[in-house]
This record gives structure tokens, sequence and C-alpha cells, in this order.
């Protein structure tokens, strides 16, 4: 039999090794080292794309297997030759309802994507910017040929001129049509043609060629995300998920997704389906990513290598078939750069969801993001979806709740006789334990009764915790007068000073342990882990504290209906 002791001491491991998870979540959140993990190597400072992917000296994605070899036996991993140093380039700015998007006509790529309707964290302010290629930022979407021999087809180095007129989506026009066609080479044409919709971050990029030579060809089409290396943190006011991941993915419908860290590909472990007939690839940080897909059933290879010090790619081969002289071929592909808007991603791809990281609570954190979504669907507000959500789960798990708070209150009303049985037999322990385990008999009362609800519940806070943390549609959303965004904290610490006053209520709703040192730790410790909560998301604090406020409304219910004095 487990005495009340035993009880309290498992309360408390719970708590603190709770408090220490919330801590080590709290260093990882602020860019801070791990206290688990040893801090991660300093990164060489990430090349710019002007020297780095696009200055000539990176090399087309090499690949193994059967599309890798082209038809002269041709091994598309040598380099790719220079663009002359004098090439013109030109940045042509794209504007829609939602994106801003910047295409460097040297290789037609995307270098940079501003979304409009997300704003970035932290003092700088402004709009939130995902691709760049600044001083201390590569991040960049590209595409191009592999041919017979290097130089004898457009790559992501090649000069684009824009053939089409329009750069801005209008009022009242839903699609934006941006083409761009390649200088020739080899008698090779690359046309471009990137397809903006009116509220959408999926763009359609249909990669026409044009064989303008003699003899049929028989090219390649790469397309691929680089980025750099380091680990980007949005600031102190966004929601970090402790554990949130960050680097490439890979996702194909017999592998599923596997994740490619980008020390395992520096290293050159990283482990992944490297053909299918189907998937995609992608880059994925917080709240965000950008993804390479192509919706046909077409074979496809997918690669991830480091090139030149931080800089890496990941990204799909397809073939594109014979190209006799004077005709074309078409592979179409799509490029989406967005939030990670779980049921709209889902909508797009298959398991295109599953970038959005809910750790080894994945099984029951989605089932519960589900819930909130349509929650929010009826109310319109993520504030009340979050306080609904909880008053749902309270209910669920009333009747394990119900039978903690009555074995508390039976065990607040023998408070007074086990202090004075201890007081009588504090000379006599053996005594003393034989005498509370009859008493806890006669009065029906498991000293441990309330342990197992509250272990059974811990999952489920968890997997909630993630959730609340690893969804975007928190941002920038408000619940009333001055919590205008869930995912920072109270600007006025109301809400934690309001958790704090309830935590300290629910404490003394609670039994008095008979020893003073455990009574003082009873009302110390909360305080101390409270005090974490003045730096949380007010999303999280108003979970907690609506989750205080019915759990303080439910065990005084039982206590009074128990005559136990409150």
């Amino acid at each position: 039999m487990i005495n009340n002791d035993l009880r309290r001491v498992l309360l408390w491991s719970v708590f603190a090794v709770s408090l220490l998870m919330l801590w080590d979540g709290w260093l990882r959140h602020t860019g801070q080292p791990s206290l688990f993990q040893p801090a991660p190597a300093a990164s060489p400072v990430a090349q710019a794309a002007s020297g780095g992917a696009d200055n000539g000296t990176a090399s087309v994605p090499a690949a193994g297997g059967t599309l890798a070899t082209n038809a002269a036996g041709a091994t598309p991993g040598a380099e790719v030759a220079a663009a002359p140093a004098a090439t013109p380039s030109e940045v042509l700015s794209i504007s829609t309802d939602v994106l801003k998007v910047d295409i460097d006509t040297l290789g037609a790529s995307v270098v940079r994507a501003e979304m409009l309707q997300h704003r970035a964290s932290g003092e700088a302010g402004g709009n939130m910017v995902l691709f760049d290629r600044s001083a201390g930022k590569t991040y960049v979407a590209q595409s191009g040929l592999i041919g017979q021999a290097a130089g004898d087809v457009p790559t992501h180095l090649t000069p684009f001129k824009l053939v089409s007129n329009e750069r801005t989506l209008a009022e009242g026009q839903d699609t934006l049509v941006v083409k761009l066609a390649s200088d020739p080479v080899a008698g090779v044409q690359l046309v471009r043609t990137y397809t903006f919709q009116r509220g959408s971050y999926l763009v359609d990029v249909r990669q026409e060629v044009l064989n303008q030579g003699a003899a049929a060809i028989n090219p390649q089409l790469y397309v691929q995300l680089v980025r750099d290396g380091s680990l980007i943190h949005e600031g102190p006011d966004v929601w970090g998920a402790p554990q949130s991941y960050t680097g490439p993915a890979i996702y194909t419908a017999e592998a599923k997704f596997q994740k490619v860290p980008f020390d395992k590909i520096s290293k050159k472990e990283a482990d992944f389906q490297k053909s299918a007939p189907d998937g995609w690839v992608s880059v994925v940080q917080h709240y965000f990513t950008s993804v390479w897909l192509n919706p046909a059933s077409t074979q496809r290879e997918f690669f991830a290598r480091q090139q030149a010090g931080n800089l890496y790619a990941v990204g799909m081969l397809f073939p594109v078939g014979e190209v006799a002289p004077g005709a074309s071929a078409t592979v179409d592909t799509q490029l989406y750069m967005g939030p990670q808007e779980e049921m709209k991603l889902k909508d797009i791809a298959e398991g295109l969801e599953l970038v959005k990281d809910y750790g080894w609570t994945h099984l029951l954190a989605k089932p519960l993001f589900w819930l909130l979504f349509h929650i929010h669907n009826l109310v319109g507000n993520w504030g009340w979806a979050i306080v609904l959500l909880v008053v749902l789960l309270k209910a669920a798990f009333y009747g394990l709740n119900a039978s903690a708070y009555r074995s508390m209150a039976k065990m607040k009303a023998l408070n007074p006789r086990i202090q004075a049985l201890r007081e009588s037999l504090k000379d006599n322990p053996q005594q003393m334990q034989q005498e509370m385990l009859k008493i806890y008999r006669e009065e029906k009362v498991n000293p441990i009764g309330g342990c197992l609800p509250i272990l059974i519940q811990i999952p489920v806070f968890i997997a909630l915790y993630w959730v609340l943390l690893s969804s975007v549609e928190m941002r920038n959303a408000p619940w009333v007068g001055w919590i205008t965004d869930l995912s920072v904290k109270d600007p006025y610490y109301v809400l934690p000073l309001l958790m704090t006053g309830s935590t300290l209520l629910q404490t003394w709703l609670n039994p008095t342990p008979p020893d003073p040192m455990q009574a003082k730790l009873m009302w110390i410790m909360p305080l101390m882990f409270s005090v974490l909560f003045f730096f949380f998301p007010a999303g999280l604090v108003l979970y907690w504290l609506t989750n205080n406020i019915l759990s303080i409304a439910q065990q005084w219910m039982i206590n009074r209906s128990l005559g136990v004095n409150t």
C-alpha cells in the first residue's frame, strides 16, 4: 500500500519534471542551448546567391539511377558552365493580394517571397519574408534543364527575358500570368510560365522546352530549393515549439514524410527514398514552408546535397522525353511558398499537411487541432475557440477529474486526524504507518486516487501545448481587448496574473501536507511555476487559465457536496 507521503512525492516529481521540460522548451524557444543537448557548432556564414548557387560554381543536381544518366552517358553532376561575369540581370517584382515575389531574370528563379497577410515578428516589423537572397540569408527556388553535356541546355544560371506584360494582380482579376523565356543555349530554349491565383500561395509553374536545333534532344528537368543551413528564429514573441523541425523534407506515398536534416546531408548520411512515381520536396521551418510539386504521376528522382559552405539543396529530377527538332515538350510543376495552414495544405497534395511539426505528439495533436479548427469555424475567434476546446476536454475527463477531486476532498477532511496521529506516534513510525492505513481503509480513501487521472491527462496537455505552439493560425490572431495576438505574451501580464491567482486558489483547495516543509513547498512551487507563464504566448496562458477556473469550480462543488471546509 502506498501512503499519502508517497503520493505527494509522485505528484511533486511529475510537477518537477514538467517544470524542467517547460524551462528547457523556453531555452530552445529563445535560441539558447538546451539543458539536454550541447550547443550546435557555429556554421559558416551563408553565401548570398550571387556568390553561392548563382555564381557559376554550383553544380546541377546529381542523383543516381536511370534518370540521372542521359542518352550520351554523361553524369549530371558535373559543373555547369559559368554564366559570363557581366551577364545583365533584372529582378522583377510580382504582386498579388497575398504575395510579393521577386524573380531574377538570371535563371528566372524566385529569390524573394514576401507574405502580405503575415506580419514578421520581433521589433523589425514589416511582412514575413520566406525566400530571400541577402548578405545574411540565402533561400531561393530554382529550376532548369540537364542535357547531354555541360552547357548545352538552359539552367538556373541562364539569362531569361520577360515576355509577358503584367506584373500586378489587378482588382477584379483572379489570375496573373508571368512568362519568361531563356536565351537559346545550343538551340534549346526554356520557357517558364508562373501562374499566380488570387488568395493562393500555390503557384503553377509550366516548364516548356523548345528544340530549335537540328538534332533531337532528351533533357531532364530539375527543380530545387536552395537554403542556408542556419536555424532562423523569428524572434522572442513567436511561438517556437521546443523541438520544431527546420530543414529539408521529402514525401512519397511509399516512404511517407522523411526529414532530411542539414547535418545528415553534410555528413552524407541522409536516408530517403531516391525515386518514386509521386511525391514532393520541401524546406520546413516554424509556421512556414516552401514546396516543389508535380501533381502528375511521373517517375521522379529525389536528391539532397550540400553546396559550397553552409548552402544546401533539395529537389527532384523529371524526364522531359525526346524532343524532335522544331518540336516542344512541357512539364507542369507547382511551387508553394506560404504558411503551414494544415487544412488547406492537405487539399493541395497527399501528405502535405505533415510539414507542420507536432513532434512525437502527432497522434494526439492532429485530432485536437481538427477539433479546435472546427470550433473556430463556429465562433470565428481563436481565443474563444481555445476556451471552448478546454471546456470540451474538461467535460470528456469529468469522471476522471471528479474521482481525483473526491479523493482529494476526503484526504482534506481526514487531514486533522492524520496530523494528530502523526503527532502522537511520531516516535513509532511503523505503528503510525499502520494506523494511517487503517484510517484509509475505514474511510475508503485511496491515497493515490488523485494521481492516475492527472497522469492520464498529461499526454493530452502536452499534445495541446504543441498544437498551440505550432499553429500559424494563432499568429496575429486577436482574442478580446488588449489581447491582439495570441502568439505573443500578454503585453500587460493580465492573463499571467490571473493564472497565478487561480493556481494559488487551487492549491488552497487541496489537502495541506502534514509536514511543514511540504506545506511551504506546496505554495512556493506553484508560484515558481507561474513565473514562466509571464513569458509564454497569451494563447497558452489562456488555455491554462481556463483549465484552472474549471478545475476550481469542479473541486469546490465536490468539496461542498462532501461537507469539506474550503
